[in-house]
């Protein structure tokens, strides 16, 4: 039998101040329109389920172009090795191992390459992508989901982008819908006193929502699917969001009237750049995606085509398909590889494309932005997470029914990862062949009948060239997007001029060169981890710009230090020319520590910035939807509402608490005789205080969030004494 958890017996005759009537507070949700999202299968699939699509060619051309061209490369490197290490006409299964991981290596950075050269190439003609005209027809939500999010951040981008869509004059077209799955009861709290405000400031007809879910299943793909599910069917389109995303009107307008123009459209995904960002390694960040990220997004668009990829944010969903298609299963076994699915964008955007509908990017349009994480550290942290996202789609790339494309995109994720301990385990063996080279004795003459000695020995001129080639097809998308931003006047203006252009991507190269290492080892770790089922949860992304404890990152980057300082010894005790080849490797990990806490310094992202190096056309004219939510950031700041606490602002606001009450979902149901520690704490502790201090004192986290679910219990809040 089950009993609602509310009605709890309390002492309400304790000591209790009078309780001020509070206004009616409108719900903050509309009625709801569910529809039905069933989970898919994995193991079966059968076209009969599938959209019913025109014809249409798929980009075989640009495929080959890519792929073959990146196999060829990669044929050619892997001979120029096995002549590097077979000089001698002979090769030892070391140096068979090197050839094998310098192939898969360079396979990695070859790819890359075709594909860059490709959205180079179709750059420079440079078209100019049609505008439709004409009123929306359709109806889409823009939804942001948030977790223990700054609300002055985000309900600022909200109020941006409503109000630059307003100004388009389809702004009817349009509601906005923040997706609370704060597990903080001070972030919750915080979102409501920002909703009511902003909802009280743009007045009726705002057509502005709040849902916040009690207890948030799958993360955000289950904060999308509860939306989609429960009120999915008032929508043609849902446009989603970042808690760091900013879009323009005209922007999403013109996804809108895309997906309104292309009835087998199922996601149209944007290319957000990277705004607002100060310290060294976000203005690094934001110089590359800015400089070189059109390159690589543009080729990967022409050999995607319509069997595209979904990045998780800023881009337009049609939510009929959506529900009906990308309902996800949990996985078998425990995580990392069980459970729900972390990455589920790659996974939505493959089962969606699997059902006939398209999913392609449009890399030329305008006025879709996001934020970077600040420093290495924080880089380092999300990338754990997309790590283990991405190994999980090994279980997930066999699915039935994908389209090759999709499956290719898995591989894709799968290899940015494993490239890591591969490139590791690639210098490793290097050195063991130096070992070998330089103190085990060889033995000259085989079993087999020689007329002279076999020598162990590499070819340094042609490994020297090999080297040379590996630099240039690394380096090349860099140089594509560097030519791209010279021959752009406003990008080569707007970035300081074509002199301070080219330093800025010697300064972005050099950097990421002393990155590259230390990243090495991080995802290195992440993969081992991983491999060793360690799960990576899920905690909320730091986005402000600021520093990092300098102990914090002594203790993340001490080993990588001392790993560099014994390579480099190592290296230079076995062989001066052995030492010089991995000097780039050393020193990024012998100078890890300073490396990491200057990549999180304001002060020299800003010594950069008034150089006029790494600067972006966005930085030195910013966006208008930049600009206005900097405004309104700065307003909703002003209020204070992310720095108070939770219960102490509820307590004193009869208007939040009425708003609070109404905004809650039903009580949910638990069975009598199986009560839960925490309610039982917070119960109790609520009952024994005499005022709001002590309450506040007394709970928990956990018992906090129990409270503000617990009707007779905020009741019992409302009367303590102040």
């Amino acid at each position: 039998m089950a009993v609602p958890v509310d009605p709890v017996t309390l002492d309400l005759d304790a000591p209790s101040r009078a309780m001020p009537k509070p206004a009616p507070v409108a719900p903050a949700v509309p009625p709801e329109s569910p529809l039905a999202m069933p989970v898919q299968d994995l193991t079966r699939w059968s076209e009969a389920d599938a959209h019913p699509v025109p014809g249409r060619r798929s980009p075989w051309g640009a495929r080959a172009f890519v792929f073959g061209g990146g196999a060829l490369l990669t044929a050619y490197g892997a001979v120029q090795m096995y002549e590097v290490v077979s000089v001698a006409g002979s090769t030892t299964w070391l140096q068979w191992l090197l050839l094998a991981l310098f192939a898969l290596n360079f396979s990695w950075i070859a790819l890359a390459f075709t594909s860059g050269l490709l959205g180079f190439l179709a750059l420079l003609r440079r078209r100019r992508p049609e505008v439709q005209a004409g009123p929306l027809t359709t109806r889409t939500a823009v939804v942001m989901p948030v977790y223990n999010e700054a609300t002055a951040r985000t309900f600022a981008a909200v109020e941006a982008i409503r109000d630059s869509i307003e100004a388009t004059g389809e702004g009817a077209a349009f509601d906005y819908w923040i997706l609370s799955d704060s597990t903080q009861a001070d972030a919750w709290i915080a979102e409501e006193r920002a909703y009511l405000a902003l909802r009280a400031r743009l007045g009726e007809g705002a057509r502005l929502y709040y849902r916040h879910r009690q207890k948030n299943h799958h993360r955000k793909a289950g904060n999308i699917a509860d939306f989609v599910t429960r009120w999915g069917g008032h929508y043609d389109h849902m446009l989603v969001l970042d808690a760091d995303s900013l879009m323009s009107g005209d922007c999403v307008l013109t996804l809108a009237r895309a997906m309104e123009a292309d009835p087998d459209s199922g996601i149209i995904q944007s290319l957000p750049l990277i705004i607002n960002r100060n310290t060294l390694f976000a203005r690094v960040q934001q110089f590359a995606a800015r400089i070189y990220g059109p390159v690589i997004a543009t080729g990967l668009a022409l050999w995607s085509g319509r069997d595209g990829n979904y990045w998780g944010h800023n881009a337009i969903i049609r939510t009929k398909a959506f529900a009906d298609h990308c309902g996800l299963p949990d996985l078998s076994g425990k995580p990392p590889f069980g459970g729900h699915v972390l990455s589920h964008d790659f996974v939505e955007a493959a089962l969606i494309r699997r059902a006939g509908w398209s999913v392609y990017m449009l890399p030329e349009l305008q006025g879709s932005y996001e934020e970077s994480p600040p420093s290495l550290i924080d880089v380092a942290i999300r990338d754990r997470r997309w790590a283990q996202g991405n190994l999980q789609h090994s279980r997930i790339i066999g699915t039935a029914g994908l389209k090759l494309a999709s499956r290719q995109h898995f591989a894709t994720g799968i290899a940015g990862y494993l490239a890591s301990p591969l490139w590791a385990a690639q210098l490793v063996v290097g050195i063991a062949l130096a070992l070998q080279t330089a103190y085990i004795r060889p033995e000259y003459f085989s079993t087999e009948f020689r007329l002279y000695p076999v020598w162990p020995r590499f070819d340094p001129v042609r490994a020297l060239q090999l080297f040379g080639i590996t630099m240039a097809i690394l380096l090349a998308p860099k140089l594509f997007g560097l030519i791209l931003g010279l021959l752009d006047r406003e990008v080569r203006r707007a970035s300081g001029g074509g002199v301070r252009l080219v330093l800025s991507a010697l300064i972005e190269t050099l950097l990421s060169a002393l990155i590259a290492p230390i990243a090495m080892l991080v995802q290195s770790g992440s993969v081992i981890q991983i491999l060793l089922r360690r799960d990576a949860g899920w905690n909320p992304q730091r986005r402000d710009d600021g520093s990092i404890p300098l102990a914090d990152i002594v203790r993340r980057h001490r080993w990588h230090t001392i790993l560099g300082l014994v390579a480099g010894v190592s290296a230079f005790a076995i062989a001066t020319s052995l030492f010089l080849w991995m000097s780039p490797t050393i020193l990024g990990l012998v100078l890890a520590i300073p490396i990491s806490w200057a990549s999180g310094q304001l002060f020299l992202g800003l010594a950069l910035k008034r150089a006029g190096l790494l600067m972006t056309p966005e930085e030195r004219e910013p966006p208008a939807i930049a600009t206005a939510a900097k405004a309104i950031e700065a307003r909703n700041a002003a209020l204070g509402y992310d720095d108070a606490d939770g219960l102490r602002a509820l307590h004193a606001d009869p208007d939040l608490q009425a708003g609070h009450l109404v905004f809650l979902p039903p009580a949910e149901r638990r069975s009598r005789g199986a009560p839960q520690a925490d309610h039982v704490m917070a119960q109790a502790k609520v009952v024994e205080a005499e005022t709001i201090d002590e309450a506040a004192d007394w709970l928990n986290a956990k018992e906090k969030m129990v409270l503000l679910h617990d009707r007779a219990l905020l009741d019992r809040l409302a009367r303590l004494g102040g």
